[in-house]
C-alpha cells in the first residue's frame, strides 16, 4: 500500500523547478523523493485548489505568479489532493487504485475499513470499494463490473499496511518541509500548513 497523488503534464510550468510527468499519471508520496519530484507534488496539489476567489469570500489574488497561484492552497478552508491509495497483490498482480474525485485528504476513511464492519468507496471510474467481512477486508477494483479482480487481506495486515502508508505520507511532508523554505521562502509556512491539512497530518508529526 503506497500514498499516490494524481499528477497532469508539467510542460510550460516555470514557478519553480518539477520533473517531466505527464497527465493521467500517479506518483507515489513518500521520504525518498527528489528535490523536482517534490516540486512537482507540490505543484500539482496546488493546482487541485487553484479556484478563483468568490467575491466578499476570500481574498482576491496577489498580483506576484507564485502568490496568485498559491493562493486556493493558502486561502480555501477545504483542500483537496487528487489521490489516494494504492494496494498491490504481489502475487497476483492486481493493483487496486483510487478513482476519480478520490482525495488524500480522506484517507483515513480506510480505518473505517479495518476498525468497524462496513465499505467505503474511493471514487469512480473505476469504483474501487474496501469491504469488511469479518476478520477479513475485500478491495474491489471496480464495483461496478460482477467480474471484476479482487484483493483479499486480513485486516490486522491492512491496519500494518495503513501504518506504513501514513509514514510515506509523513515522510513526504518532511521532504516538502525543507523543500518549501529552499524553493517558497516567502511561503514556506502557510505552504507546509496547508500540505498538513491537504493530506490529513500534523505539522511535525514526522
Amino acid at each position: 500500500m503506497q500514498p499516490v497523488l494524481e499528477v497532469r503534464a508539467t510542460d510550460g510550468f516555470a514557478l519553480w523547478p518539477v520533473a517531466e510527468t505527464e497527465s493521467f499519471g500517479y506518483m507515489p508520496l513518500n521520504g525518498e523523493l527528489t528535490s523536482l519530484e517534490v516540486g512537482t507534488a507540490v505543484m500539482n496539489i496546488a493546482a487541485c485548489n487553484d479556484i478563483d476567489p468568490e467575491d466578499g469570500v476570500r481574498p482576491p489574488r496577489p498580483a506576484d505568479p507564485v502568490g496568485s497561484f498559491l493562493h486556493g492552497l493558502l486561502t480555501l478552508d477545504t483542500l483537496f489532493a487528487a489521490g489516494g491509495f494504492q494496494v498491490t497483490d504481489s502475487s497476483t498482480g492486481v493493483e487496486f487504485m483510487p478513482g476519480c474525485c478520490n482525495g488524500l485528504e480522506d484517507w483515513r476513511e480506510w480505518h473505517q475499513v479495518v476498525e468497524g464492519s462496513g465499505q467505503v468507496g474511493f471514487g469512480h471510474d473505476p469504483d474501487p470499494l474496501a469491504e469488511r467481512h469479518g476478520d477479513a477486508v475485500r478491495l474491489t477494483v471496480d464495483a461496478e463490473r460482477t467480474d471484476s479482480p479482487t484483493i483479499e487481506l486480513p485486516a490486522a495486515d491492512l491496519r500494518h499496511l495503513l501504518a506504513g502508508a501514513e509514514h510515506d505520507l509523513a515522510g513526504f511532508l518532511a521532504l516538502a518541509t525543507d523543500w518549501a523554505e529552499s524553493n517558497l521562502p516567502r511561503h514556506d509556512g502557510p505552504v507546509i500548513a496547508a500540505l498538513a491539512r491537504a493530506l490529513d497530518l500534523r505539522v511535525g508529526s514526522w
